[in-house]
């Protein structure tokens, strides 16, 4: 009965949000006009500006960590060698199973898990021998079953006139890899060296679902650190982290412990926990994801992949999805890529570094923006005193401020277009004059405006107008001359609210 209540409460809170976003413009269905296609949205302008955000802040708070970590951008549409040598076409498949009746393809293992009838790491001979035993039936027309079989997940790519074959990235991580040694020559030839992509990624998803948690094409943020493997258990700052606490999940307990602690007593070297901390320190501090809402979750040797020798997701808890998912991950990859590169091509991928040869080690921090921007829409909704409202930090609101005239006479319209013009030079504003002032303040709620100016007749006698603070709803007076720069602490956490000046009286307009 708990979990049903928790479905029925995500489902409505996931119609919630998707009506705002279809209303207000922060993503659609793509080519809706068509129909659409499962695994396909589009950003509207308030979802692309919560996105260019949210790079923004990962670019400097992640890549920034270090001078010796540069971004990069490559193709989207990569050569098959590639994905031999990266073990994609060999391992990176799905379970299909097709009905031989309407020819209806899904997911095995999801719709096992839908049954309740999937565990971890079954076969898929074993995912066959449930459905047959089980006798489960096409979920669309109640037709047999097939053999559940392997589905390669890349989209393929003819490339010329002759048809020379590629593929569409499933990953941006590769490009990387191609580029390492390029890379190390035209910095500064040192390690720990790393490279950042943010960018698009393809994947043939089967049957697409959990809005941008399944999607066939979507944007990733990594950055891969290559290093010397002897100086896994040391970094330079590691003393700035170390009684840093990490809410880790091994197994079936959650835990805090020091970066000490998880050094000495989990064995966690000391290069991997010094930027598992920064990451927690992003979500935290920066993007304050709350405390309780966040973890990173250890997976096993059966549940990583091979490649993988230390693997944590970066998991949020999301009412819409009742539990945990997750968002990134940071992975220690060791020589994987970079041997399986330099066997396929032929071309010798090892540096010369600290007077010796040797084929750095990979440490990947990996975002999936699409899940970053779902788990914002969903950790800062809720319902305030106007309405349904995004509560984002003021750094990642699309807007960070709305000028509203109380009316459009007497000349309150043409100051509000004055402070509208000199403030939409330095921040992103929003001019709203349409309907009563209530309704504006809701409208700019709903959208995550953390900050509203309202122009009424008291601007006209001294020059002041009102700041409205979208999570309390309180005003404070301020001269339009300390605007701009008041703004700009608010936003950055500079000042409190009430700092500004003194609160003022209000009426229900």
């Amino acid at each position: 009965m708990e979990k049903d209540s928790c479905f029925k409460d995500a489902t409505k809170k996931v119609d919630e949000i998707t009506a705002i976003a279809s209303k207000r413009g922060f993503f659609f269905q793509t080519a809706d006009i068509y129909g659409g296609k499962a695994g396909f949205f589009t950003y509207g302008h308030l979802g692309k500006a919560l996105k260019s955000n949210w790079e923004k802040l990962w670019k400097r708070n992640i890549v920034a960590l270090d001078d010796n970590f540069y971004e990069i951008q490559s193709n989207n549409i990569l050569p098959e060698p590639v994905f031999k040598a990266s073990g994609h076409i060999e391992n990176f498949n799905d379970p299909l199973t097709e009905c031989k009746k309407c020819h209806f393809r899904f997911r095995a293992d999801q719709f096992l898990e839908d049954k309740g009838l999937y565990e971890e790491n079954l076969t898929i001979q074993k995912m066959s021998d449930v459905i047959k035993k089980q006798k489960l039936k096409c979920p669309r027309c109640g037709g047999e079953l097939s053999e559940v079989k392997w589905f390669n997940m890349m989209f393929p790519v003819a490339i010329g006139f002759g048809g020379e074959k590629a593929y569409l990235s499933p990953e941006t991580a590769q490009a990387a890899y191609l580029a390492f040694k390029q890379e190390f020559e035209a910095t500064r030839k040192k390690l720990p060296l790393g490279i950042a992509i943010i960018d698009k990624a393809y994947r043939n998803e089967i049957s697409p679902r959990q809005l941008f948690f399944r999607l066939r094409e979507f944007s990733q943020a990594e950055l891969q650190i290559f290093f010397d493997p002897e100086r896994i258990d040391e970094h330079e700052k590691f003393n700035e982290i170390k009684d840093y606490k990490l809410k880790l999940k091994l197994g079936k307990n959650t835990q805090e412990i020091s970066c000490e602690e998880a050094n000495k007593k989990l064995k966690i070297p000391r290069f991997y926990l010094y930027y598992a901390a920064k990451v927690q320190q992003f979500y935290l501090n920066t993007l304050k994801i709350p405390k309780e809402k966040f973890r990173l979750r250890e997976l096993g040797e059966e549940e990583r992949a091979f490649y993988n020798k230390i693997h944590f997701d970066i998991e949020v808890m999301l009412e819409t999805f009742c539990g945990f998912k997750e968002v990134g991950g940071i992975h220690y990859r060791t020589d994987h890529d970079l041997k399986g590169h330099s066997e396929v091509s032929g071309k010798n991928l090892e540096i010369f570094y600290d007077n010796k040869k040797i084929l750095p080690h990979v440490l990947e921090l990996s975002f999936g923006i699409d899940r970053n921007i779902w788990m914002l829409l969903d950790v800062f909704y809720t319902i305030g005193k106007e309405g349904s409202m995004f509560k984002f930090p003021s750094i990642l609101s699309p807007y960070k401020t709305a000028i509203l005239p109380l009316v459009n006479k007497e000349g309150m319209d043409k100051i509000a277009q004055d402070i509208y013009n000199e403030l939409k030079k330095e921040l992103p504003a929003f001019y709203d004059e349409s309907g009563s002032v209530g309704r504006r303040y809701a409208r700019n709620d709903e959208i995550g405006t953390p900050f509203c100016i309202t122009i009424d007749g008291e601007t006209l006698k001294d020059h002041t107008v009102t700041i409205r603070d979208r999570d309390t709803t309180e005003q404070i007076r301020v001269k339009i001359s300390n605007l701009k720069e008041t703004l700009k602490k608010l936003i950055l956490g500079e000042i409190k609210f009430r700092e500004v000046g003194k609160l003022i009286n209000t009426k229900k307009q």
